[in-house]
């Protein structure tokens, strides 16, 4: 069904925006973990994306996207006032949240938009959540005021080192590891290298270690299976079984090569939607 964008924000200009959309049917059942999947226009194709926050009260949800294939160059060209044609959700197991004590949430680029809705159920639960987000300079950090208003304790590292540690955030996630021996989980979001290192890195420590992938998805309900993943040496589908799954198990790898699969169509579908768009079908 239509939804309704309320509000929109260029988060990074020209490659980052936030939409705040009218869709009381997913707020009031929407939790930390659980996804939309969303088609802009008739001839648009359906794409999954984290649901960053959910308001049931105002009936509102927010999504993070970056702009990097024809789908989001054409949610891109919506803006506050417009309507997306079809969005369905939530979608997915909402994150396992109980009170546990100290919990590091992770994130990397628009994963950190993501994450912030899973450490706000943390909160909400009464765990002490440190927030762990990166990015490549401070002018491409995200969320980082809204993780501050209910997290106490906020790294920031920066490739560049324009903003807080210079190096990765898997740098700081072993120093709080190191330093502190009561944490009793670990969450990431962000892109596959990102995700893959944290679990790399907590593994010594045998602390529990959630992601949330990103594999491809069509139809979000398990019926076309293209969302595959490995865990644990087992067949997984990320849409019902996840999209969160124990980091010390996924075969990164081969989600890597999964999402490789169809960059040459991705990129010809894109090129194409330079010289002619879903004009006139918003």
């Amino acid at each position: 069904m239509p939804c309704k964008i309320l509000e929109k924000e260029r988060l990074i200009p020209g490659q980052t925006s936030k939409l705040v959309i009218d869709a009381p049917h997913i707020a009031k059942k929407a939790q930390p973990g659980n996804f939309v999947i969303l088609r802009v226009c008739e001839k648009g194709e359906r794409i999954p994306l984290t649901i960053a926050d959910a308001d049931p009260e105002r009936g509102t949800i927010t999504i993070v996207y970056l702009v990097m294939g024809k789908s989001t160059a054409l949610l891109e060209t919506l803006d506050a006032g417009d309507s997306i044609l079809d969005l369905c959700g939530p979608l997915g197991k909402p994150t396992h949240i109980e009170k546990a004590g100290t919990v590091i949430c992770v994130g990397g680029g628009t994963g950190i938009a993501a994450m912030h809705h899973i450490a706000k159920g943390h909160h909400k639960a009464g765990n002490h959540v440190v927030a762990v987000i990166g990015a490549r300079s401070k002018d491409l950090l995200l969320f980082y005021d809204e993780l501050s208003s209910f997290c106490p304790e906020v790294l920031v590292s920066t490739d560049d080192g324009s903003f807080g540690h210079k190096g990765l955030v898997t740098d700081l996630l072993r120093q709080r590891l190191e330093a502190d021996k009561t944490v009793s989980e670990v969450v990431a979001v962000g892109p596959v290298p990102m995700m893959a290192a944290v679990a790399k890195t907590t593994e010594p420590f045998g602390v529990k270690t959630t992601v949330s992938l990103n594999s491809i998805m069509v139809d979000g309900i398990g019926m076309c299976g293209a969302c595959r993943v490995s865990v644990g040496g087992e067949t997984r589908f990320a849409c019902v079984d996840g999209p969160e799954f124990d980091g010390h198990k996924v075969d990164f790898n081969e989600l890597r090569q999964r999402l490789a699969a169809f960059k040459p169509q991705e990129k010809a579908s894109y090129d194409h939607h330079c010289k002619c768009t879903c004009a006139g079908e918003k």
